[in-house]
């Protein structure tokens, strides 16, 4: 979803469209009770907790939630994501971990759990659910979803092998600043869209 131009209002994804079917033409403007303002069809009820990061983070004006295979596996653990390689630092001490499931999030309840579990962090990892990544721009929220996604398979694959040590504190937040320099943002964005315009040209 992306803030919509008017307070209490947000862009959100039509309901039944797949991720690979996403466009412009399926986005629809919806206000703080879902009732479309702008395209056509029915926005899914479940992202009505978006609202509430909305209105609690100023700073966010995009959010990438997804329920992909290994964060979604994770989730299922018990644990929070453990941020431990040099790829993945532009979210490093920066996931939040609700570690227990609220259930579907459709009202208001919901919202309020899981914008407080993420605080001011960048990402969350939902319990039983999925992925959550908080951005100033879409592109910023984008990276995040993806690079949230791979760090999860690091985990299990290191866990998997063996005991998982921590990058030095230090050094993980000046990788950390370092990835989130907005020229670096961009350019990770555009590799990424090339890579998925390869397979699904518009």
């Amino acid at each position: 979803t992306a803030r919509g131009p008017t307070p209490g209002t947000m862009w959100t994804l039509a309901y039944g469209l797949g991720f690979e079917e996403a466009d412009s033409t399926g986005y629809l403007l919806v206000d703080e009770n879902l009732k479309v303002l702008e395209g056509e069809g029915q926005p899914n009820p479940a992202n009505r907790f978006h609202l509430h990061v909305y209105a609690s983070r100023t700073d966010v004006n995009a959010i990438v939630h997804t329920h992909p295979k290994h964060c979604s596996a994770l989730s299922m653990l018990g644990q929070s994501l453990h941020v431990a390689h040099m790829d993945t630092s532009v979210l490093y001490d920066d996931v939040a971990h609700l570690a227990h499931w609220p259930g579907i999030p459709f009202g208001d309840e919901e919202g309020e759990i899981i914008t407080s579990a993420i605080g001011e962090k960048s990402a969350i990892l939902l319990a039983h659910h999925g992925q959550l990544c908080v951005g100033s721009t879409v592109e910023a929220a984008c990276v995040l979803g993806v690079t949230i996604e791979r760090a999860a398979e690091m985990h299990l694959q290191a866990q998997a092998a063996g005991e998982m040590r921590s990058l030095d504190h230090k050094l993980g937040l000046e990788a950390r600043e370092w990835r989130r320099n907005p020229k670096v943002v961009s350019m990770t964005f555009d590799y990424f869209a090339r890579r998925a315009l390869a397979v699904n040209p518009l």
